[in-house]
């Protein structure tokens, strides 16, 4: 099950981060018109994606919840890091477009 993942899967999830958070974070500016909205909203994505604790324990115990946030992150791969960072970057390169398309005068919506 912990198989190490082989350079053509890294490559393609990275890929496949990159394009599914650029294209989620392109279409919530262009209907929210908030920039940067999903480069903002990315790190509590990361955190439900990477944490098995329920959401609501970080109210009602933050104390046992961060620590096991803290106990994740520490034992993620490299490779599941990069992947994470590829998401980040499509919802950045989304931020980035829509502003320049904004400087050129197209207005969505």
């Amino acid at each position: 099950m912990n198989a190490p993942l082989s350079i053509i899967e890294v490559t393609l999830s990275i890929l496949l981060f990159i394009v599914m958070f650029f294209g989620i974070g392109f279409l919530l500016n262009m209907l929210l018109r908030m920039t940067w909205l999903m480069a903002i909203v990315y790190p509590i994505v990361v955190i439900l994606i990477v944490d098995d604790v329920p959401f609501t324990k970080y109210f009602t115990s933050p104390g046992m919840a961060f620590s096991r946030l803290g106990e994740r992150f520490a034992a993620l791969h490299a490779a599941d890091i990069i992947i994470l960072s590829g998401g980040m970057v499509g919802a950045i390169l989304a931020g980035i477009v829509m502003i320049i398309l904004r400087k050129q005068g197209y207005r969505m919506f």
